[in-house]
């Protein structure tokens, strides 16, 4: 399929065009690569319990370009990282590699070999706008450009889905990477667009777009980056669906979809005693969020942005008291000072919410149009000049493009 580029992302693409030039000299033939990063709209941990979730992609990106090396390598360039190389002789996970971007090159690598891929070495050379660690997905999009880029350069497999592709990447993360995670990030990466995703098949989940940008309702989707990297936090994001599968297993189900609310609720007092507070609460949350994902799609589908917003900001609220992935402990609490400073701001319009894994990452704010300056540049005086940033929706999912 023939993808055409807007003017930004071409843009980039000479950017990683020029330093490939640098890092590996001139090619006769360029691949180009896009994969944009990712807003989670709706569904806050919902998508690893087999949840419902409305998430977008973004108009920031990780943007390549590649071209065969006959090395027998991979070898890897992006602006602002050193280079590195992977050899696909050796595609077992290591440790070592966890949380490093070869990590995720070498997982991607294994995945398509397992779909029939003949491996062959590329030099791969990158530029990103996806903020690293600031919960926009920046490994989800190395995962999709890298699948991209490996399903155009080698022979024996078939076209690749977007929902195969997302899964593959997911396993990437999980195994790789060493982050457990649900599958809403790839696959909004992978699919591009603003899209209500139905996990409770997870081996083909659902998936319904809705064309829509939040600026023609009054609105701007603005996110912070509240300068802590949610890579510091792992264990305590991985907590998150180990205590909710907790919950489920008590009623002999691996994810919580699986489990009648009402059938939790006649084993509460049983249920504290065997697994503390904080488990069923996060249990609550899920079924509580999983119900305002569907009433915002709704709400989205009808053109009442006002309800949407008022349930944008329940969804934020369940997160700080029953998820409990707003603050870190002890004095440190970027992400709830974040809040608690843009809702000073807002004044009650618009809407807050923790967004994506939590624990430091980025915050999501709807802000009304005529405050939108006004909120930048207040929240960049508190948090560093860029921290502040108005996105929006991409149609462009994940993909590649010869040049």
């Amino acid at each position: 399929m023939a993808h055409t580029f807007d003017e930004k992302t071409t843009a980039q693409l000479n950017r990683a065009k020029e330093h490939f030039e640098q890092m590996f000299g001139k090619a006769d033939r360029y691949l180009a690569v896009h994969a944009p990063g990712r807003s989670e709209i709706a569904g806050n941990h919902t998508d690893h319990e087999g949840g419902h979730v409305i998430a977008g992609a973004l108009d920031v990106a990780i943007n390549a370009i590649c071209t065969p090396n006959n090395l027998g390598v991979i070898r890897v360039a992006s602006v602002g990282y050193d280079p590195f190389e992977v050899n696909f002789t050796n595609l077992e996970p290591s440790e070592d590699e966890f949380l490093t971007t070869k990590a995720i090159v070498r997982g991607m690598a294994a995945n398509l070999v397992k779909l029939g891929f003949e491996p062959t070495g590329f030099d791969m050379a990158v530029v990103s706008d996806v903020p690293g660690g600031g919960g926009l997905s920046s490994s989800a999009a190395f995962e999709a450009a890298a699948g991209r880029a490996m399903e155009a350069l080698w022979e024996g497999g078939s076209e690749i889905s977007a929902v195969k592709l997302a899964q593959m990447s997911q396993n990437t993360e999980n195994v790789y990477f060493g982050k457990p995670c649900g599958l809403m990030d790839q696959l909004a990466v992978c699919l591009g667009g603003l899209a209500f995703m139905n996990f409770e098949d997870s081996s083909e989940p659902k998936a319904e777009k809705l064309d829509l940008n939040f600026e023609d309702y009054g609105y701007a989707l603005c996110l912070v980056d509240v300068g802590c990297d949610h890579v510091a936090f792992t264990d305590e994001y991985a907590a998150v669906p180990v205590e909710m599968q907790k919950v489920a297993a008590a009623f002999g189900k691996t994810r919580l979809s699986e489990v009648p609310v009402e059938d939790f609720q006649a084993r509460v007092n049983e249920l504290r005693e065997e697994l503390g507070d904080r488990a069923l609460l996060r249990a609550i949350h899920y079924w509580y969020e999983n119900d305002l994902v569907d009433k915002r799609w709704a709400d989205l589908q009808n053109s009442d942005i006002e309800s949407f917003i008022a349930l944008t900001n329940a969804s934020g609220a369940s997160s700080g008291m029953y998820l409990q992935n707003v603050s870190t402990s002890g004095s440190y609490q970027p992400a709830m000072l974040a809040l608690g400073l843009a809702e000073s701001i807002l004044k009650g319009s618009g809407a807050v919410r923790i967004h994506g894994g939590g624990f430091g990452g980025s915050i999501q704010c709807f802000v009304p149009l005529a405050l939108v300056e006004t909120f930048i540049a207040q929240m960049n005086q508190w948090f560093g000049e860029g921290a502040c940033r108005h996105y929006a929706i991409s149609d462009q999912g994940a993909c590649a493009q010869w040049l």
